[in-house]
Order: structure tokens, then C-alpha cells, then sequence
């Protein structure tokens, strides 16, 4: 689908190997494999619509999926920003998982030298105005990637949904969120993976946040 021309188009960075492995990622994880090759089939979807320009955190994860989308539509130079990083789990991080015994994603305190759930919501709406700042005087729409949390939280708190539509249990990697700049800020496609063939389908259980 073609957006409108000053749509905001987040995007989720490609698969890491702690992902699949569904570990609590450093913040200096990059993409696996399969992420490279997911961030090139977004930046093929991505190149038709034109961007004007590209936005990311600057974990390394998402500014290697920034990098790809950015090679393929033709934009010179991509901001960075760490109001887009992934929740900080702190301590946490490097663990796996399925051997914590509870849902770090959801717990509403910080962990040891990390975020806390209204920390994190906080820095989520910081972030959504300043991709409102920046897409102001664009004329044409603006690549934003980041990570699951983070698009999470701006479709639960800062986005309007079709009339009837869900909030997505999971984000993809990759996945697309087509929103426009304007209030009530509507989106018109959510979590979208269509570009991704069987090779490249995460499958559902790779760790979609931390």
C-alpha cells in the first residue's frame, strides 16, 4: 500500500540471535543473519513509498535495519536518537527468558539498574513528539525504526486504532505501522509482515521486546 505523504512508518529492527534465542538483549547486540536479510526485504517494501528521511535508535540493532532501508531508498544520513531504544531492563539483560520465572516485558518495576514501566512510558511519549518535530515540515513520509516495546507502547498510548482493532500481542520483526502525523493520529496498517517469505518468518517465538 501506498501512505499518505507525511505518514509516520515505524519500524522494528530485524531478528538477533538473541532474539531467537528469546535472551534479554545488551544494548550493544546487532542484528543475526536472518535480521540482515529481513532488514533488506523491508528496505525493498520501504523504497516504492519514498521516504523523506529516516529516524532510528541508536542501539546497534535498529541503526543496521536504519542502514539498510536508508541504502535502498537513497537517503543520506540517518538521526539517531536514544528516546527510540528498547525498554532497559538493566540487570536483567543477557538472561534468558523462559529461566526467569516471570515476564520481566510486563513487570511494572525497574529491575536492578534499569527502567521502570512508567520510566519507559514516559520516555515512549518524549519520543512519539519528537517524531512529530521532525516529520512537521517533511513533505513526504518518515522512516522511524525502533524496537517492540517501544512501538508497543506508542500503539497502546499514543496511537488510534480502526474502529474494532487490536492491539498486537506480539511486534514482528520488521513490522510495519503506518500512522498518520496528525490527530488522533490514526493508523492505517499494523504490524505488518507481508514482506517477509517463509525463509525469513520469525515463527511467533523469538522474544518481541527487551
Amino acid at each position: 500500500m501506498q501512505p499518505e505523504a507525511r505518514s509516520i512508518i515505524l519500524v522494528r529492527h530485524g531478528e538477533t540471535a538473541l532474539n531467537a534465542a528469546r535472551v534479554l538483549q545488551p544494548a550493544a547486540t546487532p542484528l543475526g543473519p536472518r535480521g540482515f536479510a529481513q532488514a533488506e526485504a523491508v528496505a525493498r517494501r520501504l523504497a516504492p513509498m519514498q521516504p523523506g528521511a529516516i529516524v532510528s535508535s541508536d542501539l546497534p540493532r535498529a541503526l543496521q535495519t536504519a542502514q539498510a532501508i536508508a541504502r535502498a531508498c537513497g537517503i543520506d544520513g540517518i538521526e539517531t536518537t536514544p528516546l527510540l531504544q528498547e525498554r532497559n531492563f538493566g540487570d536483567l539483560r543477557g538472561r534468558p527468558y523462559d529461566t526467569l520465572g516471570f515476564d520481566p516485558l510486563a513487570m511494572e518495576e525497574a529491575p536492578p539498574n534499569g527502567e521502570s514501566a512508567a520510566a519507559f512510558a514516559d520516555r515512549a511519549a518524549a519520543a512519539f513528539a519528537w517524531i512529530l518535530q521532525r516529520q512537521a515540515g517533511m513533505t513526504r513520509p518518515l522512516v522511524v525504526v525502533s524496537h517492540g516495546l517501544v512501538i508497543g507502547a506508542l500503539l497502546r498510548d499514543a496511537i488510534t486504532l480502526a474502529d474494532g482493532g487490536m492491539l498486537p500481542e506480539r511486534i514482528g520483526n520488521t513490522a510495519l505501522t503506518i500512522v498518520s502525523p496528525t490527530p488522533p493520529h490514526g493508523a492505517s496498517l499494523v504490524n505488518c509482515t507481508l514482506h517477509l517469505d517463509g525463509a525469513l518468518d520469525e515463527g511467533g517465538r523469538s522474544l518481541s521486546g527487551g
